[in-house]
């Protein structure tokens, strides 16, 4: 796929306005910082319109992989000039950095990239930033060859910008043929303006990296060959490039993030079975999923094991016992940086306490409280659109169940089921893992984000066809949470009102929420009989 001449005409010049720009604004010898920058924006652009072009999805899907492209680094730009000047005193905030790992990982690859040391030092136990190495030993090759004689966190903030961008064609492409156009559209929006993605895709995080991946990985499997379900079109799927972008996707988690290439192979693994007319796989397919999910195991267990702290013979064991002590651990981390959860955790029976780590974790950023709990604005501006992105998303993953179960095809059914338990599986595991923490655990959520994005745009499309009276109960489920919840908040950081007793506040939202349903399935019933 070649450019076109008048490709060049915009390409040239917004990247060497945009690279003068971001060299003027870092550290270090102007001109270097411009050469970089500018050859690292053209080339980036270069991809994109191949990509697009590759993709055949017209201006729709240029404006979609744009705009994910620049939110992303004008948001990284704008939190990492304005967080020194309106955040916090922290050292995060002064650097302009939003998550504490980022600004670890970053600080660790300027110093492995300014050393003599090998760029292959970023897999030892001698830097912790990263569990698993590969983005640190990339951000170091970057800051050696890219910005050699100045930390330019820019630099990176930018990589990680153009890899989310890059997964846009991959994801649109593998949803449409798998889902249909509408469901296409619906999730690559999804996917691309969720403001914990954006958050994310804006800093040095995993998460963009894993995300585009994850994408690779979803196109290459519904190319491989090895599905005999196109649930709309009912036809084997197959193209022989699918399974080099199989490859390179898995291939890509296992250096970021080999924990993900293992729950994308199970979600795969079932998704096989549960479309499959015989049930069965082939050799070749066993062969591959299997060598991929022992090299995963056995490198997730090393990172595990690094610290020496699970001394252990086996993988599965050294995972086990890793999980047992996070979960107690970040349990641990929520009652004791919370006064009102400490008091609540004394009151309740221990056999209560991990399902409310649980819900308390699916809550999280609890959006009343980023309205009211006091911090500067910048602050409150950022926890608020998170909050306010997870909270439009979770109705429609909630309705993913009865959206599944509406379909008439019974392969599309099974299919969108086997995601929705798998998402929400990884949504649990998320909170326990995270024990509630309002920062942990949304980001692990969004490590899975892409499977979610496709039961949003699933239920989007469902809705608008079959305009269910239960989306707007849910909805209103929800609004009903959030207004005694808010003023729950509001009695007790600005004493509005009488301030409930948390068991009766549950008990109030459980009361609303029944009435609803209740109040609903009766009508509903109502109906049907005058019908």
């Amino acid at each position: 796929m070649n450019l076109k001449k008048t490709d060049l005409f915009w390409m040239l010049p917004l990247a060497l306005v945009l690279g003068a720009g971001l060299s003027f604004i870092q550290p270090g010898n102007w001109l270097v910082g411009f050469i970089s920058f500018s050859l690292i924006l053209f080339l980036s652009f270069w991809l994109f319109v191949i990509s697009l072009k590759w993709a055949s999805a017209g201006k729709m899907l240029a404006w979609i992989l744009a705009f994910t492209f620049a939110l992303r680094l004008f948001v990284g730009v704008g939190l990492y000039l304005g967080l020194p000047v309106y955040g916090h005193e922290d050292k995060d905030d002064q650097a302009g950095f939003v998550f504490t790992d980022a600004h670890i990982r970053d600080n660790q690859a300027w110093k492995l990239a300014s050393s003599n040391r090998p760029i292959l030092e970023a897999f030892s136990k001698k830097f912790s930033s990263d569990q698993y190495g590969g983005l640190l030993a990339f951000s170091a090759l970057v800051y050696r060859y890219a910005s050699p004689d100045a930390h330019r966190p820019l630099m990176l903030i930018l990589f990680s910008a153009i890899v989310a961008a890059l997964g846009i064609p991959f994801f649109w492409k593998a949803v449409n043929k798998i889902f249909g156009e509408k469901v296409g559209w619906a999730s690559a929006w999804v996917f691309a303006l969720y403001p914990e993605s954006i958050l994310l895709g804006a800093a040095i995080m995993r998460e963009p990296y894993l995300l585009t991946f994850s994408a690779m990985t979803l196109y290459g499997f519904v190319n491989s060959g090895v599905l005999e379900l196109a649930p709309a079109l009912d036809s084997k799927l197959s193209d022989s490039r699918g399974r080099v972008w199989l490859g390179i996707g898995l291939l890509g988690m296992l250096l970021v993030s080999p924990a993900v290439a293992l729950a994308t192979l199970i979600i795969f693994a079932g998704w096989i079975w549960f479309t499959s007319e015989r049930g069965t796989l082939s050799w070749k397919t066993i062969l591959i999923f299997a060598i991929v999910f022992v090299v995963g195991l056995f490198i997730l267990s090393a990172s595990l094991n690094r610290s020496g702290e699970f001394n252990a013979t086996s993988p599965l064991h050294v995972i086990n016992d890793w999980l047992k002590q996070a979960v107690k651990w970040d349990a641990y981390q929520l009652k004791r940086g919370s006064g009102w959860v400490q008091k609540l955790f004394e009151d309740m029976p221990e056999w209560l306490r991990l399902p409310f780590v649980t819900v308390f974790g699916i809550l999280q950023p609890v959006l009343p409280a980023t309205l009211i709990a006091p911090t500067v604005p910048i602050w409150r501006l950022i926890y608020f659109l998170r909050a306010a992105g997870w909270y439009a998303l979770l109705p429609m993953l909630i309705l993913s169940f009865v959206a599944g179960a509406g379909q008439t095809s019974v392969k599309m059914r099974n299919l969108i089921q086997w995601l929705t338990l798998l998402s929400w599986t990884w949504i649990l595991f998320a909170s326990l893992r995270a024990g509630g923490d309002q920062w942990d655990n949304p980001r692990y959520r969004t490590i899975l984000f892409m499977w979610q994005a496709i039961l949003a745009g699933v239920v989007c499309v469902w809705w608008r066809d079959m305009r269910s009276v239960w989306f707007m109960r849910v909805i209103a489920c929800e609004v009903a949470f959030l207004l005694v919840f808010t003023q729950w908040y509001a009695s007790r950081y600005f004493h509005w009102g009488g301030q409930l007793p948390f068991a009766v506040m549950i008990a109030l939202i459980f009361g609303l929420w029944t009435a609803i349903i209740g109040l609903g399935w009766w009508r509903d019933r109502t109906h049907r009989k005058d019908v």
